[in-house]
């Protein structure tokens, strides 16, 4: 049995693929969100996701290490493999185009790759799928960001236990629902995410857990557990989960925002979303929905810059080119605050920042 919690209608199927025209944007795939939690199990997922829509290709670009601040957060993840990992042999499934495993490869870990997209030439990396026929075993596993994306996590988390020979220690880092929720972060709720997850699910997924936490400012959660000790997390009791009543009042006041500065007769400036990826896609999404029109949105990622977004079909800019265009005091709608101080510096602080996660 289940309960729904959220339920949003026809968002873009990928919200990090790019493309190359404002039509094939538009046009892009969709699909539903109705977010449910599992009576039995406790566990929060999308009911009306749909794996054989998810056809990652090269137009795929997610990238976040151009950032500072998120080699930074790079930086506290590698701290917690130090803690576990520091001359164990690990591999990281779903490794993606190897930022993180190039990482660990400079600080000296003993890691292999594994990713059926992956696209570059490291040795260490197999393209392919984690399984028992693919010949790989390892003390440890890294399952960043990849979780969240998987149908029956639980099954998914069986299978590498069995690939693995039975056991190990794994990494998991995903988003946090409780985070998203205490944020009101409407934005943070993806087609591409089926599942939802809170540190307490982890906790009665696993019999041991050797250490979990919150990173990246609580936006991420993590665990680091036992992966033989996996178990039926409905025999923990699953914790009841509902979003606030306001979650989505933000949306109107937003788009309020918006609408009154293109209104005022004088008013100069201009509405600009930073942040061209998942947050930036499904805000500007909801914006257009509400009546609101956005000036501009700026990513640092060269890989999005000329391109469109999906479903809104807007075309993302560099921050030089925001620069020359638009007016001090234009309004930034900022999708991540952790960005916001590095955001300010590159912008010499002439505009009206909003962090739009920081309800």
């Amino acid at each position: 049995m289940t309960t729904e919690l959220y339920r949003a209608e026809q968002l873009p199927v990928f919200q990090n693929r790019m493309f190359r025209t404002e039509a094939e944007a538009t046009a892009c795939a969709r699909g539903d969100v109705v977010l449910v939690q599992d009576s039995r199990t406790g566990l929060v997922f999308n009911a009306t996701f749909r794996p054989e829509l998810m056809q990652y290709d090269t137009d795929y670009q997610n990238e976040q290490a151009l950032s500072a601040v998120f080699r930074t957060h790079l930086d506290e993840v590698t701290r917690i493999a130090e803690r576990h990992f520091r001359d164990r042999s690990l591999i990281e499934v779903g490794c993606g185009k190897g930022y993180f495993l190039e990482h660990l490869l400079a600080c000296g870990f003993d890691i292999t790759g594994i990713d059926p997209a992956y696209e570059g030439a490291n040795p260490r990396v197999i393209k392919g799928r984690f399984s028992r026929e693919a010949g790989l075993r390892a003390e440890g596993l890294v399952l960043r960001h990849v979780l969240e994306h998987i149908p029956q996590p639980l099954d998914f988390l069986a299978e590498l236990r069995e690939a693995n020979g039975g056991g190990g220690t794994i990494f998991i880092e995903v988003p946090c629902l409780d985070w998203i929720s205490a944020h009101r972060a409407w934005f943070d709720i993806f087609y591409e995410h089926v599942n939802y997850f809170r540190l307490d699910d982890f906790r009665r997924m696993f019999g041991r857990v050797l250490e979990s936490g919150h990173v990246f400012g609580g936006q991420y959660l993590y665990v680091v557990a036992d992966l033989a000790s996996l178990r039926d997390p409905a025999a923990g009791g699953g914790v009841h989960f509902e979003f606030p009543a306001d979650f989505t009042a933000s949306v109107a006041r937003y788009a309020d925002q918006m609408r009154a500065r293109q209104s005022a007769p004088g008013t100069a400036g201009s509405s600009v979303i930073w942040g061209g990826a998942s947050k930036g896609v499904i805000f500007s999404l909801f914006m257009q929905r509400a009546g609101a029109k956005v000036d501009c949105v700026v990513d640092i990622n060269p890989a999005k810059q000329g391109r469109y977004l999906a479903a809104t079909g807007l075309r993302v800019s560099s921050p030089e080119d925001m620069l020359r265009q638009a007016a001090a005091g234009s309004d930034i709608y900022v999708m991540n605050g952790n960005y916001l101080p590095e955001i300010r510096q590159m912008t010499q602080d002439r505009f009206n920042y909003m962090t739009v996660d920081h309800e």
